[in-house]
């Protein structure tokens, strides 16, 4: 037996993809402004309880959409977020800079002094640079934990906080926190579920939202 699929046009495919999303989800609390969101991550993930599990501050989208025109540096927690996110859109703004300091051996050194996780001090060093920035963190619940701690010491001020790590251990706990976090917009889900992909698409999303006039 040969499948052959509704389309293969990929405009149309992604269309499609949409109209199923909005018909399977039905009935929900979000916002116009914050179901394209949404929208973005359940299409990432084909997971509506994800989808669903989604926190906004009211002024979230909003303060992604205006941060991404002003040209504000994103940073993100691990490589793969970095990669994944569309630079041509954010370029249409500034120099559409993203930024990931894991890897960088001065971050290695000083997290095996410490001995605390990369993603750790590779937070306390972006802080010092982006006041501003759109921080979109998909993998380390150390680096969200740590970046809340730092913005309530008043040495991190980020204009959007993306916080959906995924995992088992400190996950669920740090994106509880940020959903109490007050004065910073932020994006977050509950549980246990998130991960890179989310916080890409979440960040796409965004820019998509910011080059539509």
């Amino acid at each position: 037996m040969t499948f052959v699929p509704l389309t293969t046009q990929p405009q149309e495919i992604e269309q499609k993809s949409f109209e199923i999303i909005a018909q399977e989800l039905g009935e929900h609390p979000f916002t116009p402004e914050q179901f394209p969101v949404v929208q973005r991550v359940i299409h990432a993930s084909a997971d509506f309880e994800l989808g669903r599990s989604l926190v906004f501050t009211p002024d979230a989208v909003e303060a992604g959409i205006q941060a991404i025109r002003a040209g504000k540096p994103i940073v993100a927690d691990v490589q793969m977020v970095e990669a994944g996110i569309s630079r041509p859109r954010l370029e249409k703004f500034g120099d559409g800079s993203v930024h990931c300091f894991i890897s960088d051996p001065d971050v290695a050194e000083e997290a095996k002094k410490l001995n605390t996780t990369r993603a750790i001090v590779a937070t306390r060093k972006a802080a010092r640079f982006y006041d501003g920035a759109i921080w979109a963190i998909g993998n380390a619940p150390t680096a969200l934990l740590e970046l809340i701690r730092l913005v309530e010491a008043g040495e991190a001020k980020p204009g959007l906080i993306v916080g959906v790590p995924v995992g088992f251990v400190s996950a669920a706990e740090s994106k509880e926190l940020l959903s109490k976090l007050e004065g910073v917009p932020f994006i977050t889900n509950l549980g246990r579920k998130g991960g890179s992909p989310v916080a890409v698409s979440i960040v796409n999303a965004l820019s998509l939202l910011a080059v539509k006039e």
